[in-house]
């Protein structure tokens, strides 16, 4: 900034301190424009810059009054301007890093209950099976057994296990084809 500048800045603050309400409304006119376009181009938000150019104002005529060197109103404001920006982008990465949590955690949550859902269809459509065809299905899928564990734990032949297991499964497509159907 031009030294003329710098003194101009200094008489205003000066006759601000001494109580001239006018010196103040100068100020403004001179720098509100800058603030503005500085905040801008740190948060790249014209609207949001326009806020942070007035909170800055409100900081500005609190603290005017202890300014030691007038001539440094550009430089300190500015000072002021930037901190408060750097501030508003905190705050804005905050409450998005918040927002995506919580829309996962929603997410997550829709999810978790159209699984639970799944399953209990599923369990109740399993019920709905033979006993027969319930207890091959069981040990085949919940147990992880092999066919040939399921023939020896029944004591069936791995044939009849097979068998079963296939029989259960196309009745489970049909059941579940049908409530499709239905929906």
């Amino acid at each position: 900034m031009q030294e003329k500048e710098r003194i101009v800045d200094g008489k205003l603050v000066a006759d601000f301190q001494s109580g001239n309400k006018q010196a103040l409304m100068t100020l403004v006119k001179r720098w509100h424009k800058s603030f503005c376009d500085k905040a801008y181009w740190i948060v790249k938000d014209a609207d949001m810059a326009k806020d942070i150019a007035q909170d800055c104002w409100q900081i500005i005529i609190d603290k005017l009054e202890m300014l030691k060197d007038p001539e440094s109103f550009g430089a300190w404001a500015m000072r002021i301007v930037y901190t408060k920006s750097i501030d508003a982008i905190k705050i804005k990465n905050k409450a998005d890093t918040m927002r995506n949590q919580l829309a996962q955690e929603s997410i997550e949550e829709v999810e978790s209950s159209y699984t639970e859902s799944l399953k209990q269809d599923l369990l109740k459509t399993v019920n709905a099976l033979p006993e027969h065809q319930q207890m091959v299905v069981r040990l085949f899928y919940v147990q992880d057994y092999s066919l040939k564990e399921i023939s020896r734990i029944l004591d069936i032949s791995i044939g009849t296990a097979k068998s079963r297991l296939y029989h259960a499964r196309e009745k489970l497509k049909t059941i579940i084809k049908n409530r499709s159907h239905e929906n």
